[in-house]
């Protein structure tokens, strides 16, 4: 899945002066005359409602704006990312190219996407009794604005069952954030985040993370501390490693490896300690023996009034 691609097309057209979709697909054949680019599907393109799946579209865009990126890059950075990397390659100013967007500073200064968008590596305890006692890794990218106060969000684990992947919303107020994500199909994960409000530079939020087990015989309502930090750019290597990391592992040489500068590792380490553990240990999940427990007291009674009731007899009957 690429990322923001309608900003980063539109972008790339405020570089190169390009007017109108065909004047963008006229760059991409003067770099290479067979190019994938297709003027018909660049308007779906832009308007966000597709993105393009052949590899040599992405490799021939770094080739019309000059970047000595390879194509994979630009598909899997962020906006901001990439908005820095053409702005330093053609000399442009960035607000410049915002306006051109129809996106002036006060508006994104408000709204607070521009300290927002971008990608954060999570952190928070693993609920899957197979992983107990560890810490389960995921990648939330956050997006630009796409209505007053919230923003696109989507969130991302290497399971050993294989990749989750939720989509859904982050919404912005003076009393915090709060995420909700859940999967297209309504048959996986649903996951809330709650957490503490922002402040500039944005290069950690922290709070809680609510949802219900997956990798468990049982679907038990769990809730975690949270942990998320910002990345300079999009790593690849993010969705290549196993989410789970090892029991007494380093999350500060965790951090390293997805390029993030760690000035003093033991610090971060024992700040995150404090963090995820504090004064109890950081986790709580409903023991599946209580509320069955819970469930078989409460059903015991329930059938015995429904029995009494009028006209309950035959469903009882039927439905056992």
């Amino acid at each position: 899945m690429a990322r923001d691609i309608d900003r980063k097309f539109r972008l790339t057209a405020a570089v190169l002066g390009a007017a109108t979709h065909k004047d963008l697909a006229a760059a991409f054949r003067r770099i290479n005359p067979a190019t994938p680019f297709d003027v018909d599907r660049a308007y779906k393109w832009l308007q966000g409602r597709a993105q393009p799946r052949e590899r040599q579209i992405y490799e021939d865009w770094s080739k019309v704006l000059g970047l000595d990126r390879p194509g994979q890059w630009i598909a899997d950075c962020d906006t901001e990312a990439f908005l820095d990397e053409i702005c330093a390659r053609h000399g442009r100013d960035r607000e410049d190219l915002l306006q051109r967007l129809g996106e002036p500073a006060s508006r994104r200064n408000r709204s607070g996407s521009v300290e927002l968008a971008g990608t954060f590596v999570c952190y928070s305890h693993a609920w899957s009794p197979y992983f107990r006692g560890r810490l389960v890794r995921g990648e939330l990218t956050v997006g630009v604005e796409s209505s007053p106060n919230r923003l696109p969000v989507s969130y991302t684990e290497v399971l050993p069952t294989g990749t989750l992947t939720l989509k859904g919303a982050m919404f912005l107020s003076k009393h915090g954030l709060h995420i909700q994500v859940g999967d297209l199909t309504g048959d996986a994960q649903a996951i809330t985040f709650c957490l503490f409000p922002a402040a500039p530079p944005v290069s950690v939020l922290g709070g809680l993370m609510l949802g219900t087990t997956l990798i468990s015989p049982d679907a038990q309502p769990s809730v975690t501390r949270v942990v998320l930090v910002r990345l300079p750019a999009a790593s690849p290597q993010l969705r290549s490693v196993d989410a789970y990391l090892p029991r007494q592992g380093s999350v500060a040489e965790d951090l390293a490896q997805f390029g993030l500068h760690v000035g003093d590792a033991t610090a971060v380490d024992l700040r995150l300690s404090e963090f995820f553990n504090g004064s109890s240990d950081g986790f709580d999940q409903v023991p599946v023996s209580a509320y069955r427990a819970l469930a078989d007291l409460f059903d015991r009674d329930w059938l015995v009034g429904a029995a009494r009731r009028p006209g309950s007899l035959r469903v009882i009957a039927g439905g056992a």
